[in-house]
């Protein structure tokens, strides 16, 4: 259970930086999603998804490292 509960917490994250690529990517297109109203909106929406989820899943690595004893000196606590 303790895995499908560490599962769940990580997919949220991925749903929400593809998004995040989805609603750049559509705006380098031109094409406006329906609850933007505007475009350069759009984009910043998408970017803080996209750093959001990347700053969570680097996080993530950084605490299941040091938990292990595999980061350098310079990252320890």
């Amino acid at each position: 259970m303790a895995r499908m509960a560490a599962f769940i917490v990580l997919v949220i994250p991925a749903i929400l930086m593809a998004a995040g690529i989805k609603f750049m990517r559509d705006t380098l297109f031109g094409i406006l999603i329906s609850p933007f109203p505007w475009i350069w909106l759009q984009f910043i929406v998408g970017a803080i998804f996209f750093a959001v989820s990347f700053l969570f899943f680097a996080g993530f690595l950084l605490h299941r490292d040091r938990k292990r004893g595999k980061v350098s000196e310079r990252w320890q606590k």
